[in-house]
Parts: structure tokens; C-alpha cells; sequence
């Protein structure tokens, strides 16, 4: 009965925790973002502001959730995120891996959908920002641009985060990486700081219900681990096929095969 009612309440909370999500989207939009807008008038202390704002909300959206009783949740390595120009990679079991990672990573660029480019809950706080739309870069020609984009972002001392599976992975568990962010690290000749993700038990996962909660609370874990070196992928080779052996290697990276420590 006790572990009964503990699902519903959960489930409650889910739901009042998505409805907080949505009501906060608008209030940046409607009301925060406008202000800043008309108070700050030069764009990159704007869009720095910006960034400053949506962190210290995810931040406190996840601290209500756990709050709630959603989840619990623990980040280790936080430390090597102190740093500029990171190009951060993860694995993405679920919906809101963003909400996690960008609530701890200062000064966080990403590249968004363009669904939530469009969104009337979430276009307001990402065009502030200043994200990057994966319909082809911040200009919407092509996957050119995006990597162009991404390198400018991170040459700009920015930390860009990246998806490398370019969606949420399928409830299979079988990881399957795009080589869109291995072409960045190699174009861009910059080291990854890789993130390993846990949800035990899964929970909001590619075509999952939000109101399908699992039996017991779930925990979220954020493994920052240490920096991988592209140089060793760019010798003796073309850029195409340095790209394509880092994605084999992130492939079997998040795959748990590289990760005796994680």
C-alpha cells in the first residue's frame, strides 16, 4: 500500500514537475528575456546573461524535482567543467540529460532542435542564449555550418555541449553515435571532455510516457570524466577518416568499453 501510494505521488510530481518546466519557459520568454533585452544592450554581455539566467533555472528545476521526491541525483568530476572551451560529449538516456548537464556547466552552448527553436515554451530562452540551431548553424544552410559554428562557439570560450547520438537512445540501450560531433573535435583539433549518464532505474527514455514511473525513485548520476586527446586520431589521415575512426572509438567510449573507472 505504502509503495503504492509513493508511485502516485510520484507521478503527481512528474507531472506538476513538466508543468513547471513549461510555466518557467514562458516567464523567460514573456517577461525575463524582454527585460534583459531592453537592459542590456550589448549582445554578448546580453546572451552571457542569458546563458547565467537559464543555468541557475535548470539548476533549481532539478533541485525541485529531487525536492518532490522525482529522483535523486550526484555529479562527480564537477571540477573539470571549471574550465573554457570544453567540448563536453554525453550519452542521452533520457529526456532531460540537458536540464542536467546545463545547470552545472557555466557559459554552456549547445545545439538545439529545431522543434525547440520553434516551441513557444523554449524559443524564447535558446534564441537569447544565443544556441545553435541543428538546422544547419546559427545561418540555417548546412551540416557545414553547424560544425563551423560549433568550432567558432568553442574557439569563442565557450563549452559546447554535444549529444553525439543525436537523440535519445532507444529503449534497445544500443548506442549508435552521428559523426557530427567527432567532425567538431577533429576540424576543431580540440580534446573531449566526455560526461558518462546513469538512470537507474530508466525512466524517461525515446518514447517513454512521463507518467510511467518506475517502482521506486530514480538516480541520476553524471560522471565527468577526463579529457580525451584527438591528436592520436589525426595522424597520418584525412580529416574524413579521423572522424570516422573517433566515432568508432566514442562508440565503444559510451558503450562502457573504455570506462573501467566510470
Amino acid at each position: 500500500m505504502v509503495e503504492r501510494l509513493g508511485r502516485y505521488w510520484r507521478v503527481g510530481a512528474t507531472g506538476l514537475s513538466f508543468a513547471l518546466f513549461g510555466v518557467g519557459g514562458l516567464v523567460l520568454r514573456l517577461v525575463v528575456f524582454p527585460l534583459l533585452h531592453v537592459m542590456v544592450w550589448r549582445r554578448e554581455r546580453r546572451v552571457a546573461a542569458a546563458r547565467s539566467i537559464i543555468r541557475l533555472a535548470f539548476r533549481a528545476y532539478v533541485d525541485v524535482m529531487r525536492a518532490l521526491g522525482v529522483l535523486r541525483y550526484e555529479v562527480r568530476g564537477l571540477e573539470k567543467l571549471d574550465r573554457q572551451g570544453l567540448l563536453i560529449l554525453a550519452n542521452h538516456p533520457t529526456l532531460i540529460d540537458t536540464v542536467f548537464l546545463m545547470a552545472f556547466v557555466r557559459n554552456a552552448d549547445c545545439i538545439v532542435k529545431g522543434a525547440l527553436w520553434n516551441n513557444p515554451f523554449t524559443r524564447g530562452p535558446v534564441r537569447a542564449a544565443g544556441y545553435i540551431s541543428n538546422e544547419g548553424g546559427k545561418n540555417g544552410s548546412d551540416a557545414d555550418a553547424l560544425v563551423k559554428d560549433c568550432i567558432a562557439s568553442l574557439e569563442g570560450g565557450n563549452n559546447l555541449i554535444v549529444f553525439p547520438e543525436g537523440t535519445r537512445t532507444p529503449a534497445s540501450g544500443v548506442i549508435s553515435l552521428k559523426r557530427g560531433a567527432a567532425n567538431v573535435a577533429v576540424r576543431g583539433a580540440r580534446p573531449i571532455t566526455p560526461v558518462v549518464i546513469r538512470c537507474d532505474p530508466p525512466t524517461l527514455g525515446k518514447g517513454e510516457k512521463w507518467w510511467r514511473v518506475p517502482p521506486r525513485r530514480v538516480r541520476f548520476s553524471l560522471h565527468v570524466q577526463d579529457d580525451v586527446a584527438v591528436e592520436p586520431f589525426l595522424q597520418d589521415t584525412s580529416d574524413v577518416l579521423a572522424a570516422r575512426r573517433l566515432t568508432e572509438f566514442l562508440q565503444d567510449y559510451f558503450t562502457g568499453k573504455y570506462q573501467g573507472h566510470a
